[in-house]
């Protein structure tokens, strides 16, 4: 009992685990143009670049949106915007990106991170025996194909050469920073949207069965196209580059019929799951760029429903560890506990992650109805749809 008790009041306590509450002392909240006049936001094209977009413009700030695609931009966004600089670019090739665009990357005084993906790499040197670009969806199917080893209806005897394929991220994340150095106002300049879940493939088994509620869901099990992986390393990236200031914003589940503009819930350890709404992820990915206490810190964040967004990140923020505070660190006592509180806070009545299969829903789970996908295990991931949040 009094091991149970003594649990109980270390998780109440725990500082890893934080939610949006106001301070006594309410904190001086700065408009987001009055720190920034113009950002840079990558995949703005893209479910979730695009609302981010929407959200700078909102609160005035001007935008410079990077897209790989220029006439889909054209179509998303308005042209009697004039705070809206669209820039077509290679996020894929550093030397592009220095060649052709580090004026415009210098003009602004902060960037979004918010694409993802894949690119083909070109043969060098000889660009006529380049192969044409493969469409974005059909690469990421084929890497479906290959992750999952999953035979191909109707495909030929003869095997083709298949283009090797390359990270935006693991390229892009670093090319990009380099042109947001340090300043002294305190402020981050580099936002990166990651993924909650991005650490748990390499956890050992045994990390990995006592947190089997984080270990255990799908993204993790699955892990398609080996993303979490390539977010870790540009996650990491990003955290070598010692003159950069930076955030690090891991969202759980996006769901865009969860409930916007909820009451937002931050955590380290990558311990979290749970919902959080594209329009919320937009609104803290453009909200930590007026808070310093978001500088150099990595954290999951979701949303819990009925309860109101804050006046400031500020409070729960400035609770969280910097990233050099939590280099090598693996406290046990406080991993357990932190995980104890964020798993009373799954969605659902069963809240059991560790049991959800691919594209079922917790209210699915508490009916004991299966998933679109089949049951966990058994799921037919050769039906998936890929849509993935941004490809631009």
């Amino acid at each position: 009992m009094k091991s149970i008790i003594s649990r109980i009041l270390l998780s109440l306590l725990c500082v890893d685990i934080v939610t949006a509450f106001s301070a006594a002392t309410p904190p001086v909240i700065l408009s987001t143009k009055d720190v920034v006049s113009k950002v840079a936001v990558t995949g703005a094209t893209g479910r979730t670049g695009r609302l981010v977009v929407e959200e700078l413009r909102n609160r005035g700030v001007n935008v410079v949106a990077i897209v790989r695609d220029l006439e889909k931009a054209k179509e998303v966004f308005s042209e009697e915007d004039d705070g809206i600089h669209i820039r077509e670019m290679n996020l894929a090739s550093e030397e592009e990106i220095d060649l052709n665009h580090s004026a415009v990357l210098k003009e602004c005084d902060a960037a979004i991170w918010c694409a993802t993906g894949f690119s083909e790499k070109k043969k060098e040197p000889e660009p006529e025996e380049e192969k044409e670009d493969v469409g974005f969806l059909s690469m990421l199917q084929q890497k479906v194909l290959e992750i999952f080893q999953i035979e191909e209806e109707n495909s030929e005897e003869v095997e083709e050469e298949k283009p090797e394929m390359i990270s935006i991220d693991a390229i892009g994340v670093p090319a990009v920073a380099k042109y947001f150095t340090s300043t002294e106002d305190g402020y981050p300049k580099m936002i990166l949207l990651s993924s909650a879940g991005v650490t748990r493939p390499s956890w050992d088994e045994v990390k990995k069965e006592k947190f089997r509620g984080a270990a255990e869901i799908p993204i993790v099990r699955l892990n398609p196209f080996g993303i979490l992986g390539i977010k870790a390393a540009s996650e990491e990236s990003l955290r070598q580059k010692d003159d950069v200031p930076y955030c690090i914003v891991r969202p759980t589940g996006l769901n865009d019929d969860w409930p916007c503009k909820s009451r937002p819930v931050f955590s380290q350890g990558d311990l979290a799951v749970g919902r959080i709404n594209r329009g919320d992820v937009a609104t803290l990915l453009v909200d930590v760029l007026s808070t310093p206490e978001a500088t150099n810190k990595t954290f999951e964040a979701f949303t819990l429903a009925g309860y109101a967004p804050p006046l400031s990140l500020t409070p729960a923020l400035e609770r969280l560890k910097l990233d050099s505070e939590l280099e090598g660190e693996d406290d046990l006592v406080t991993l357990e506990a932190t995980y104890a509180s964020l798993q009373q806070l799954l969605p659902g009545e069963k809240q059991d992650s560790s049991n959800i299969a691919l594209g079922q829903t917790y209210e699915q789970m508490d009916k004991n109805e299966e998933g679109r996908f089949g049951p966990k295990g058994q799921e037919r991931v050769e039906e998936v749809t890929l849509k993935p949040s941004s490809v631009s």
